[in-house]
């Protein structure tokens, strides 16, 4: 378990392949958060789930991958109350302090909870390459404001801080989130071989410092299409992918 006390919320980071964040609130202090995150709190915090500003920024959320609605916890108690959210799939939490970066972008549907201060907007990738091989589409979220911000994202987690004109190349899904001031462009990876043949898709993600940079190791599409490919593997194997199989189950209404 890592705590961390700031001069805004105080949190603990708890658990390892499926983390959770618990914020500590002081009489009066809240944090907002995706709505169904929350797993646990205490006596004295109030709910209270809305827009976050109007119509207009709920529907840029939705756009972004979150809900139309966002939920603040807000503790009203006399000491300390308390407030967890759950990561939705195997992987890390990542605590950004936004007080230190211009910005942050990170994928769609990563944002977890953050500071009452801290915005949570549509960001649209300004270039066309980007935005048509990047993996997540033209649409990333951007997170602005001052205070922490808490960021989910698959597997493992690998931070990169690039210096001024430093560059790394990355798959395009692996991308978890980065720094305002980072660019972010796509490359062809050239070859007709390693195109059809390299495994790692026909574009890579290039990223110019400087800014943090955090990398997953496992996307959540990723895990998806395995489970989904492999599902497909074994009832092949077991029953024949034919009218028996498992299109037959959905035809014909049985359980799979």
């Amino acid at each position: 378990m890592e705590n961390i006390r700031t001069d805004g919320i105080d949190f603990a980071l708890k658990g390892d392949d499926m983390q959770l964040v618990e914020v500590e609130l002081d009489p009066g202090e809240a944090v907002r958060a995706e709505a169904g995150t929350m797993l646990y709190m205490s006596d004295g915090v109030e709910m209270q789930t809305d827009t976050g500003g109007g119509m207009f920024k709920g529907f840029k959320r939705m756009i972004s991958g979150e809900s139309f609605f966002i939920t603040s916890f807000t503790y009203s108690g006399p000491s300390k109350g308390r407030v967890a959210f759950a990561a939705p799939y195997p992987g890390k939490i990542v605590p950004v302090d936004l007080s230190q970066h211009d910005g942050f972008l990170c994928q769609k549907d990563a944002f977890l909870c953050a500071d009452q201060d801290v915005e949570v907007e549509v960001a649209f990738n300004k270039k066309l390459g980007a935005g048509l091989f990047g993996g997540e589409g033209f649409i990333l979220q951007r997170l602005t404001g001052q205070g922490w911000a808490f960021v989910h994202a698959g597997g493992t987690i690998v931070e990169h801080k690039l210096e001024a004109g430093e560059t790394l190349r990355v798959d395009t899904g692996c991308i978890a989130a980065f720094s305002g001031t980072v660019d972010y462009d796509i490359n062809f990876v050239g070859g007709f071989r390693n195109a059809l043949f390299g495994g790692e898709g026909v574009f890579l993600a290039k990223l110019t410092g400087p800014g943090t940079v955090y990398l997953q190791s496992l996307p959540f599409a990723r895990l998806a299409d395995r489970i989904v490919a492999g599902q497909f593997a074994n009832r092949g194997e077991s029953r024949g992918v034919g009218g028996s199989g498992i299109l037959g189950d959905l035809i014909g209404g049985d359980e799979v």
